[in-house]
């Protein structure tokens, strides 16, 4: 059973996978074209069939960003993991990584996926997508041939690459949850919003969403403007420019503007979805309330001090005084002054960095929640769980650590990092209640019988910790002291 070819033929072709750790790996798919040369800043397109068998063994290259190696433009691939045994259909689990739309890849250790196949017997796709400018910034104003929103309109075409050939694989393809974390979860809630999603996806998990985190035309394409007069794109042959500069440029323009943005207009977020009136006709805050976002299952939530990380490993939300003070300049006084309230130690650095992974994080996730229950089966968590090494340093569950036991990385090198001064038995217990109720969710579209819907009446949210717990409205008085809080857009 453990020896020969694994060979499985999708609609392009035939790919050869490999065997890894008894599972069945096939890396790097091609879900389409390469979005390179006069396909840059425009919507993927099929892959080109092939001949033969495709080597499928190797991951992809990461899409272009700062740091790391293999970052290529040519990065539309996927990568399919599925138990040993050759029998199905099972359920499908899609992973859209995080790295706030400029950093990351499918091919990080951490996202491999392999305990929640063993541990669910479920078939595990993970992605790769346009990253920062490449991606996320609306060039369309410079060309009538560049289009907008190509990292959410390449998750779209890996979730359509999913429909059409995961049942080789011995996936169900009506049976799909998408997941994702951070920039990852916005994808989750931006998809659910975005009409050529319509029927790809079952039921989604956003963890640590910035749900908000998605802008007008108007504003994405200043920020475009900034990028296109950094490069010397600003005469009549702009487009020409942005089309033709190297990559890395792109890369490391948008990577220096990054913080003259995050101190100019805090708590937006320039590498981010678009709501262009066609792709994405709305914000997905305005579709949640209003009904029009995709009535599928939802789970969705947070970690108790999102903002913790951020002042330390990427400044870029609002955790200091001058940003939140510059956020709030267009806000109510008695709105900021009840917010401020709600945070006594403000403007300490832990206290400035709560409200900052707040605002961004937490209260969107509260507003989407609270519109999506009135539509569709919905659960919200908190992720509590932090290992003593995570106490002691102030960081307590920020933001990224449920990753953890979302993955079963308690015996990795991760996990082995966290828990290098105690709590590798609460880390343990904490994988086993999120994979059970992830996986649950992703098999039957409800989590375990213990985590009860949530709804605006009760607002019941399950407190994931070594001892998890249900309790009704938590934060509640810090939730009413945001109302009235308006993002920016």
């Amino acid at each position: 059973m453990n020896d020969g070819p694994i060979d499985v033929t999708t609609r392009s072709g035939t790919l050869h996978g490999v065997r890894s750790d008894g599972l069945r790996a096939w890396r790097g798919i091609p879900y389409a074209a390469p979005p390179i040369g006069s396909a840059r800043f425009r919507a993927p397109q099929p892959a080109a069939a092939w001949s033969g068998s495709r080597d499928a063994t190797r991951f992809g290259s990461r899409a272009s960003q700062k740091r790391g190696k293999n970052n290529s433009e040519d990065c539309l691939t996927l990568n399919v993991l599925a138990p040993e045994q050759e029998s199905g259909p099972r359920p499908v689990m899609v992973y859209i990584h995080g790295g706030a739309y400029v950093s990351g890849s499918s091919s990080d250790p951490l996202y491999r996926g392999d305990h929640l196949v063993r541990r669910g017997n479920v078939v595990f796709v993970s992605i790769n997508y346009r990253l920062g400018a490449l991606g996320y910034i609306d060039f369309t104003e410079f060309s009538d041939g560049f289009q907008s929103n190509l990292g959410l309109r390449d998750q779209v075409a890996a979730l359509q690459w999913v429909h059409d050939n995961i049942a080789a694989f011995g996936g169900d393809p009506t049976n799909v949850t998408i997941f994702g974390e951070s920039s990852g979860g916005n994808a989750v809630t931006t998809l659910m919003c975005t009409p050529a999603a319509a029927g790809l996806f079952a039921r989604g998990i956003a963890e640590s969403p910035p749900v908000a985190s998605v802008y007008s035309a108007k504003r994405s394409q200043g920020w475009a403007a900034d990028v296109a007069e950094a490069i010397g794109a600003t005469g009549s042959d702009a487009a020409d420019v942005l089309a033709s500069v190297p990559a890395q440029r792109l890369v490391d323009v948008t990577h220096d503007l990054t913080t003259r943005w995050a101190d100019e207009q805090p708590g937006l977020r320039a590498t981010a979805p678009v709501v262009d009136g066609d792709y994405l006709p709305q914000h997905p805050l305005d579709a949640f309330a209003n009904g029009s976002a995709a009535q599928v299952p939802l789970i969705i939530g947070t970690n108790s001090h999102e903002g913790r990380f951020f002042p330390r490993f990427l400044n870029i939300i609002p955790t200091n005084h001058d940003r939140i003070e510059l956020m709030f300049a267009e806000t109510e006084p008695r709105v900021k002054a009840r917010a401020l309230a709600a945070y006594p130690d403000y403007p300490g650095k832990h206290a400035a960095a709560d409200l900052g992974g707040d605002v961004v994080f937490w209260e969107p996730t509260v507003l989407c929640a609270q519109s999506h229950a009135e539509h569709a089966p919905t659960y919200c968590y908190r992720y509590d769980y932090a290992p003593r090494l995570l106490h002691l340093t102030g960081f307590h569950a920020t933001h990224g650590t449920e990753l953890l036991a979302v993955f079963g990385a308690v015996d990795d090198l991760l996990g082995r990092a966290a828990t290098l001064l105690g709590g590798r038995a609460g880390l343990r217990a904490v994988t086993d209640t999120v994979q059970e109720h992830w996986l649950s969710f992703a098999q039957r579209g409800v989590p375990e019988s213990s985590w009860p819907a949530y709804t605006t009446e009760r607002r019941e949210t399950l407190i994931i910790d070594q001892h998890s717990r249900v309790e009704s409205d938590p934060l509640g008085d810090r939730r009413q002291a945001w109302l009235g809080y308006h993002h920016r857009r």
